[in-house]
């Protein structure tokens, strides 16, 4: 075991991020749920904004579990164009699916957030947080997402990961911390004492928590 729990990980991960403590151009992204618990201590040591950015996955019609693209927070697509075109998928039936897992998106990103408005990403360093990666395909897409959105630098940071899967996203954002990449690798939570699921419930009261802090501290 590497963690004891998600908060453990996230104080080890924000050790490795003390370059963009004090910054306001930084702003901290949290994958839901089980990337929220770390993204708080991180975006607590370095002082920065945190926010959830929520990607759905675009199941192929027939094959769900087989995903043609992601559809991400503040309405980006993106596709995987090899599905796409090896099935033939119609535009049409894209943004039927798109339509429904975008409604879902909505959904979850207001039971997590409330009526707070989304934290500003254009023209910011992005720290996009999760637990660890596996196949990296959920935060392959919020990087290619907030290259959409106008991130100036995205910087990928998992508490651990495979290696393979830590050395490919590095053609997907500006910079990548894995905070350990042990071998071999079967799943994240093998590298943690407590992997107890995350609830809805601490995912709200987490970003209620960082957004005081920050109201307190400006």
């Amino acid at each position: 075991m590497l963690y004891r729990d998600r908060h453990d990980a996230g104080r080890e991960l924000a050790r490795k991020l003390g370059a963009y403590r004090d910054r306001d151009d930084v702003v901290v992204l949290a994958l839901p749920r089980g990337g929220v618990p770390v993204a708080y201590e991180v975006a607590s040591a370095l002082h920065a904004r945190l926010d959830v950015f929520v990607v759905r996955k675009l199941g192929t019609p027939g094959q769900p579990e087989l995903a043609m693209g992601a559809i991400a927070s503040g309405g980006v697509k993106v596709l995987n164009p090899e599905v796409v075109e090896g099935l033939g998928i119609s535009e049409e039936m894209i943004e039927r699916v798109a339509q429904t897992e975008g409604e879902e998106l909505k959904r979850r990103e207001q039971m997590y957030r409330g009526m707070r408005p989304p934290v500003e990403v254009r023209g910011k360093i992005v720290i996009v947080v999760d637990d660890g990666l596996a196949t990296g395909s959920t935060m392959r897409a919020a990087a290619q997402a907030l290259r959409q959105e106008g991130a100036a630098r995205t910087v990928i940071a998992v508490p651990v990961a495979a290696v393979q899967s830590c050395a490919s996203m590095k053609r997907e954002a500006d910079e990548v911390v894995c905070g350990a990449t042990p071998e071999p690798f079967f799943a994240v939570g093998q590298w943690y004492r407590d992997f107890e699921q995350t609830s809805d419930e601490e995912v709200r009261e987490l970003l209620e928590l960082s957004e005081r802090q920050n109201r307190a501290a400006s």
